[in-house]
Order: structure tokens, then sequence, then C-alpha cells
């Protein structure tokens, strides 16, 4: 079985810096298309960053500029670091990746981290 696991949210004042991590666990073969989505309440989850499987780098325009997207050497941990974070970045984020556990296609499926509260306020 494989577990995505989500770490780093919290309560920061606006300007302020917070790091989320998300951490593939199990049997992987390949992960692609590791990307973070954040959601609002009565709101429709959003894309704010992802990596491609060609390895380029999509933000959503609310966040470029401030949040980066990163991936560790083995790529199975990868982290968005915000900055000049905003009230209106508050949010519940979630990790999101294509992950093959096995060298078949199909063998691939997507998988959702469980969730981190982003706050936002002064």
């Amino acid at each position: 079985q494989v577990q995505l696991v989500e770490s780093g949210g919290g309560l920061v004042q606006p300007g302020g810096s917070l790091s989320l991590t998300c951490e593939a666990i199990g049997s992987i073969f390949r992960i692609i298309g590791m990307a973070w989505f954040r959601q609002v309440p009565g709101k429709e989850r959003e894309l704010v960053a992802r990596i491609t499987s060609g390895n380029s780098i999509d933000y959503a325009d609310s966040v470029r500029g401030r949040f980066t997207i990163s991936t560790d050497n083995a790529q199975k941990t990868w982290y968005l670091q915000m900055n000049s974070l905003k009230p209106e970045d508050t949010a519940v984020y979630y990790c999101n990746a294509h992950i093959f556990t096995a060298s078949t296609w199909s063998s691939e499926d997507e998988y959702w981290g469980q969730g981190t509260q982003v706050s936002v306020s002064s």
C-alpha cells in the first residue's frame, strides 16, 4: 500500500513563510506528476503547483513568485515553500502524485495526502 504523509502546516502571520512536506511511503517503483492542491470550504479544490512527468513546473497565477515546489534526490519526497503568505492562502493543502508500484502500466494510480491546514492571519 502507498501512503502520502503531509507535514508542515500551521498558523502564520501575513508576510510570513511556511514549508510543507509530502513523503510517499510504501512499495514505490516510480513517482510522476507530483503536485500540491488546496481547498477552502465552499470552494473548488485548486491546483497550486505541480512537477510534470517532463520535469516542468506549473504554478497557479495566485501563487506564482511566492511559492516554490521542489523534490528530493530520490524523488519520493516533495515540498512546497510558501513565502509572503497572504490571508487568501488560508486553506487545507493536499499533496498529490501519480505513482507506479511496479514496472507495468497497470500499476499506476493517483494518490492524495491527508491534508494539512495552513492559516494566515494577524
